[in-house]
This record gives structure tokens, C-alpha cells and sequence, in this order.
């Protein structure tokens, strides 16, 4: 066998182990946290839901379980939402829903910013708007209470109901699989 016929050979074989420890090394591009109401919520969806101030984390120890547990209820109301077809709301209040989103933000092009770093598009954020409010009025067609506090509870008490109904697949564990920008430390790597 010539020389050269064995250095191509040898780029062949270290070649093909490189591209096989890179392919085995792989890179995480979302992470599943969960699976509620047939729909599979990721590391993105929580990110997106606390960016665009969907939804608060407060002051949980753990944002993104508190998060994350918010997003679950809301699948699983969802999937009841569409069991039941409440009226699809306004383009009005589909508009209004989106100008207040926005307007969380300091400019249009800040907002437009974030919706890019997070790889979805304003009809992403349209749609998931609808959604909610399709939610609200299901809940308050169903629900009628006296006090906000009154209806607050007894939409609480009916999705716990609909938890312990449920088959809700729950895969968050905190610092597992590697950082990721929520857990990685200040500055980088």
C-alpha cells in the first residue's frame, strides 16, 4: 500500500471518529420540562412565558419550576378550553392583548429583539394571546363569584381537580443535562 494511499485512509478513519465524538457529544438545543394536556412544554416556552411577561415567577426560589407549573395549568385548562369551543375573541381584543405585551417592552424594536433571541414571530405570540384569551372567557362563563378572591379559588380548586385528573408527565430537574443560559454562572461558560 502506497504512502499516500495510507495517510488518506488514516484522514478517513480519524475523520470519521471526530464527526462520531461530535455527533455522540451533541448539543442541546431545548429541553422538555414537561408534557400536560397532550402538549409538550420546553425550557423555550418558559423562557418565552417570562420574557414577554405572560406569566411571574415572583420571588420563587426556582423561577423556572413556578413557571413551568403555571404554563402546565394552562395546557391543561386549554385542553378543556377546546373541548368546549368558547367564542374566539375579537381582533380588538386580540390587538389590545398584543399592544400590552408590547408595550412591556421600551420600543417596538426592543420587543421585536426579544422575539427574535427567542425564535418565535409576533403570530406566534398572537396566537398564544388568543389562546388566553379564549381561557378567560371559558373560566368566566364557567366561574361566577361574588370577589376576585372568590373566583380566584374556586378557578384554583377546579384546576388542582384537573391535575390530579390528568396524565401530566413533570421531566424538570433542576442542573440536570448540562447549563443552560438559566443556569449557567454570570459571564459565560
Amino acid at each position: 500500500m502506497s504512502t499516500a494511499l495510507r495517510a488518506c485512509l488514516f484522514a478517513v478513519v480519524v475523520g470519521a471518529g471526530a464527526s462520531r465524538a461530535v455527533a455522540a457529544q451533541g448539543e442541546v438545543i431545548d429541553r422538555v420540562l414537561a408534557v400536560a394536556g397532550g402538549e409538550v412544554i420546553t425550557l423555550s416556552d418558559v423562557r418565552a412565558a417570562r420574557e414577554l411577561g405572560r406569566v411571574a415567577a415572583g420571588t420563587a426560589a426556582d423561577p423556572v419550576r413556578a413557571v413551568l407549573s403555571q404554563l402546565t395549568d394552562r395546557a391543561l385548562v386549554l385542553a378543556e378550553v377546546n373541548r368546549f369551543a368558547p367564542p374566539e375573541p375579537t381582533v380588538a381584543a386580540r390587538d389590545e392583548a398584543l399592544d400590552a405585551v408590547t408595550a412591556r417592552f421600551a420600543s417596538a424594536a426592543a420587543f421585536d429583539t426579544v422575539l427574535g433571541r427567542l425564535g418565535i414571530d409576533r403570530s406566534f405570540v398572537r396566537e398564544l394571546l388568543r389562546e388566553d384569551l379564549r381561557i378567560r372567557a371559558y373560566l368566566d362563563q364557567r366561574f361566577t363569584a361574588d370577589t376576585p378572591a372568590e373566583q380566584r379559588r374556586l378557578e384554583n380548586d377546579w384546576i388542582a381537580g384537573l391535575r390530579r385528573r390528568s396524565d401530566v408527565v413533570d421531566l424538570y430537574a433542576p442542573g440536570v443535562s448540562g447549563r443552560t443560559p438559566d443556569t449557567a454562572p454570570p459571564g459565560g461558560r
